[in-house]
């Protein structure tokens, strides 16, 4: 949802004619590490650089080993790849389709350096015991926070229990047309981020390490500010969306919000066993909209296939044959959502009869 005031800061900026990284990067990072509850946020161009600065901060590299979900976005294990690690995975529970603590040390070697637990749809992953696994064997975590942008775990916002990756792109929860943020207690984490992002470069044509240019411009960022702004909003009507869902959907299985967690819902994903094609089939004919994440899981994907993964998480594989997400966004209208319930209550009832 862009609106006046955001097409006003872009337009600041393009005024003031300083348009490359500059103060209004500056104060998003302190202004989303004020959110988040961290020391530290750096800004760069993408989530899905935000995860590989994180990873590499972390000195992850040849020959380590990293566990992810296979249930997310493929950025999620890519960027273990980028970086010549090995992504190795673990599979999810069914009632928050996040990583499953319980199997996570079963994944566990002499190689592994880090878990990678994705908040995914918007729930936070179980932080609390992720965080005690991780502390047993000594390992960092990197939070995959792209889709959960102000969610919580016990009253505590996801990206500041290990170093947190968030995206912006336009369709999340808040955006700056595109880009991400590391975030981080750790003064040291942030420096080398700081470097990963900008060639190396510690101060202008001076470059004391390997780098890249995944810098965020002002024209972002300003975008960005206002957008945060408005996050508390957004997330309300989020969840008043995903309340009213709750209520009157029938014939699908509705998320559970865990106890613990403050779902933000990124997306609201419903599962319908052995009926998740028909379902949609049934909300196109009636002009609405809906989506799959994820048809397959990473591990299932070509390219893993490919580098001769042979892997099978059967809750991740399963989900992706039931899983729908509804419209959820906040500029939803009542009778928008009204429509959605009419359109699913009408499929079950073809359905069961």
């Amino acid at each position: 949802m862009i609106g006046p005031k955001e097409r006003a800061a872009v337009n600041r900026v393009l005024r003031s004619e300083q348009i490359a990284q500059g103060p209004e990067v500056e104060a998003l990072e302190a202004e989303f590490a004020a959110m988040c509850g961290t020391s530290h946020a750096v800004a760069v161009n993408s989530g899905t650089a935000a995860l590989f600065v994180a990873l590499g901060a972390h000195g992850i590299g040849p020959g380590d080993e990293v566990i992810v979900p296979p249930f997310s976005f493929v950025a999620t294990a890519n960027c273990v790849l980028m970086t010549g690690a090995r992504p190795v995975f673990c599979d999810v529970r069914e009632d928050d389709f996040n990583i499953d603590p319980d199997l996570i040390g079963e994944h566990v070697t002499p190689r592994t350096k880090a878990i990678i637990p994705v908040h995914l749809y918007g729930q936070s992953a179980d932080m609390t015991r992720i965080m005690e696994i991780a502390a047993r064997f000594g390992l960092a975590v990197i939070e995959d926070a792209c889709q959960a942008h102000g969610a919580e775990w016990n009253g505590r916002r996801v990206g500041s229990f290990g170093t947190g990756a968030f995206s912006f792109y336009p369709t999340k929860n808040m955006t700056t047309s595109e880009g991400g943020m590391l975030t981080t207690n750790d003064a040291g984490i942030a420096e080398r981020a700081r470097l990963l992002r900008a060639h190396g470069a510690d101060r202008t044509y001076h470059h004391i390490s390997l780098g890249y240019n995944y810098r965020m411009t002002d024209i972002s960022a300003a975008l960005g500010r206002v957008q945060l702004q408005r996050l508390p909003e957004f997330t309300r009507k989020r969840r008043a969306n995903a309340r009213y869902y709750n209520k009157y959907l029938r014939g699908v299985i509705t998320p559970r919000e865990i106890p613990g967690a403050t779902h933000v819902y990124h997306q609201y994903t419903v599962r319908v066993p052995g009926g998740r094609d028909a379902l949609r089939e049934a909300l196109i004919a009636e002009g609405i909209g809906s989506a799959i994440y994820y048809p397959l899981a990473i591990h299932q994907q070509p390219l893993y296939r490919n580098l001769g993964y042979e892997d099978t998480c059967p809750v991740a594989e399963r989900l992706c044959g039931e899983v729908l997400s509804l419209p959820v966004w906040p500029g939803l209208k009542r009778e928008h959502r009204e429509r959605v319930v009419e359109a699913v209550l009408e499929w079950a009832a073809v359905s069961v009869g």
